[in-house]
């Protein structure tokens, strides 16, 4: 049996990019060469989707702590001349700033602390024209940063840039835009790329119908994603769709909020002659000219798809010959696409790839993430000091809260802790996330090293020296 793909005709189909698409996998991109003043706005993820904000606040948790993945790499992404400073919605642990600064001996940004509640006050001011935060917009000013830049460019963002007479490193729609899969997947058809089997579904009255549609067509699964999402919000799996009535019914109408929903057909090894499913990522930066494409990622996903870690390289891709040209190939494409909607700056382009009985492969583009990805921060530090080795990143969330100096203590007498000059493999933790607490619940370890083999053999050991177990990022 073969494939359910869809390939829709492609005569007047055009794939060419109106911008320089460079395959530089392994080697750091020129970056920004420029300063920024960077709102590490994580929770305005969704352009004002407060429904589903709380649900990512409530899936990941120590949600506002997680900005701090950015400390170690703003000066790397953009190392002009000046200072950078980061927004961040809560303060990072200061044993792990010493770390950074001392230990890894990384440039830091300066850094300022606006909470997410307190970003959204400042949003309702400024397009008020109050005045109450003027302090904070003075300061903003003063500094020397032409640019402002976020996790999303959102409509607060955009007004802070038009007040302190900034310029925004993205576009409002850009960044809108580039995140919204249903927009995407019209690209992908209009240009003839496979996608799996999809029913576009303008209302949550019709996800019913959809589903129907897919279990007529022979799937036994499938899974509901709205044009916006992250973390697995905005993403429901169906995984009968012999019995899927009331999961159909519960979709929520907030999933609508950006545009139709997508209706997809699982692939799972073993329906439509599928042997084995991998979930590869191409790593994309985007300046006012060029795409690069700087690092292909294999993604950790959990059993409901939900990004858990990620490594490099792929060990699959050596032993199928002509995959990563297609990955790049698509991956052009869709960064052509994305350079298009206006957005600049670090993505990514996230695929499917199925096998089938004989080793015939077939890939899929899934998703573009228009913003610092969970691969951003792992990818630019291992180019940074192993330019040619491998690398892993895990959450690891501990059995009881710790603090900060404990947790690199402890990964400095085992002997594990990745020093710069002296180690040529080691733990670098990127991020604490703290509890109510104030101590560390969880956090965001690197594997470097020389081999995919030595990176898990890595993880393996921290897991032992600290007392944690995995936990999703």
């Amino acid at each position: 049996m073969t494939l359910p793909v869809s390939l829709p005709d492609t005569e007047n189909a055009d794939s060419r990019s109106d911008v320089a698409v460079l395959d530089t996998i392994g080697k750091t991109p020129q970056f920004w060469d420029r300063n920024v003043i960077f709102f590490a706005n994580l929770l305005g993820l969704f352009f004002g989707n407060e429904e589903q904000t709380q649900m990512l606040s409530d899936e990941v948790g120590e949600v506002d702590s997680y900005g701090g993945r950015l400390l170690p790499i703003l000066d790397l992404v953009y190392p002009g001349k000046g200072e950078n400073l980061l927004i961040l919605e809560r303060a990072p642990d200061d044993d792990l700033v010493e770390y950074f600064s001392e230990t890894a001996g990384l440039s830091l940004p300066e850094m300022e602390i606006l909470s997410h509640p307190d970003y959204l006050k400042l949003g309702e001011e400024l397009s008020g024209n109050a005045d109450s935060e003027i302090d904070f917009i003075y300061r903003i000013c003063e500094h020397s940063a032409e640019f402002v830049d976020g996790y999303v460019t959102d409509s607060i963002l955009s007004a802070v840039a038009r007040k302190s007479g900034k310029q925004t490193i993205s576009s409002h729609e850009g960044s809108r835009f580039g995140n919204n899969k249903w927009m995407l997947h019209s690209f992908i058809e209009e240009q003839g790329l496979p996608f799996p089997a999809t029913e576009i579904v303008e209302s949550a009255e019709g996800i019913s119908k959809g589903l129907g549609s897919l279990r007529q067509r022979g799937f036994s699964a499938a899974v509901v994603r709205a044009p916006l999402g992250a973390s697995g919000i905005g993403m429901i799996k169906i995984p009968d769709l012999a019995d899927c009535d009331e999961i159909a019914r519960s979709v929520p109408r907030h999933f609508f909020t950006e545009g139709p929903c997508l209706v997809q057909g699982w692939l799972s090894p073993g329906e439509f002659g599928v042997t084995e499913v991998r979930s590869p990522s191409v790593q994309l930066f985007l300046r006012e000219s060029e795409v690069a494409m700087y690092d292909i990622t294999e993604q950790i996903l959990s059993k409901a798809s939900i990004h858990e870690g990620n490594e490099s390289p792929p060990r699959y891709l050596e032993e199928n010959n002509g995959l990563r040209e297609e990955l790049l190939r698509q991956a052009g494409i869709a960064g052509g696409w994305l350079y298009r909607q206006g957005y600049r700056g670090t993505a990514s382009v996230d695929f499917l790839v199925a096998w089938t009985e004989g080793g015939a492969f077939t890939v899929y583009i899934c998703e573009i993430n228009a913003r610092v990805t969970g691969a951003t921060y792992p990818s630019v530090l291992a180019r940074h000091f192993l330019p040619e080795g491998s690398w892993l990143l895990r959450n690891l969330r501990f059995d009881e809260p710790v603090t900060g100096k404990g947790v690199l203590d402890l990964l400095g007498a085992s002997g594990d802790l990745f020093v710069p000059g002296q180690s040529e493999f080691g733990v670098f933790p990127v991020n604490f996330n703290f509890g109510k607490d104030g101590l560390v619940h969880k956090g965001q370890f690197l594997c470097l090293a020389s081999s995919p083999r030595q990176s898990k053999l890595l993880l393996r050991m921290a897991e032992f020296d600290l007392p944690c177990r995995i936990d999703r990022d």
